[in-house]
């Protein structure tokens, strides 16, 4: 009998319910941020964030307004940031992923003149980062949906 009460209640201690705002507040100072990474970018030149997309400033633009909404969106309903989080995250491995297969297998009159790279190594180091931390979001995202659905 004393095991059995010792049993239980370590497992409820391990097992206690998760703060969603613990988890959630990650994700929403990360879309905060975007107001710092537009500043950097515009003022300063140095794009951190969306560097897959120095090539395309109407579309970088858009996705720095994408980031706002999000933000937004993670204000007004918190319950909602890792299903945000999740669906940007698969929004930038798609932009990340084509964009580099565009700049690798579609050849240029550029990329074939001497002592031009195809890809740069901070295009690479970018793509591995922000490719990194858009998939592991990705994968919390569909972990929630999975626990939501089976509630």
């Amino acid at each position: 009998m004393q095991v059995d009460q010792y049993l239980r209640s370590n497992i409820a201690t391990v097992c206690k319910p998760v703060d969603a705002d613990a988890m959630n507040r990650p994700l929403t100072i990360y879309y905060a941020a975007t107001a710092l990474f537009l500043l950097f970018d515009y003022l300063f030149g140095i794009n951190v964030r969306v560097a897959f997309l120095e090539t395309l400033p109407a579309v970088r633009a858009g996705y720095y307004l994408l980031c706002f909404v999000c933000l937004g969106l993670m204000l007004w309903r918190p319950g909602w940031a890792v299903f945000i989080g999740a669906f940007e995250s698969l929004i930038v491995v798609l932009a990340l992923t084509f964009g580099m297969a565009m700049r690798v297998m579609i050849p240029t009159a550029q990329m074939l003149e001497p002592g031009m790279d195809v890809v740069t190594l901070e295009e690479v180091l970018n793509y591995i980062i922000s490719g990194g931390i858009a998939y592991l979001a990705w994968i919390r995202g569909l972990n929630a949906v999975k626990a939501a659905k089976s509630r």
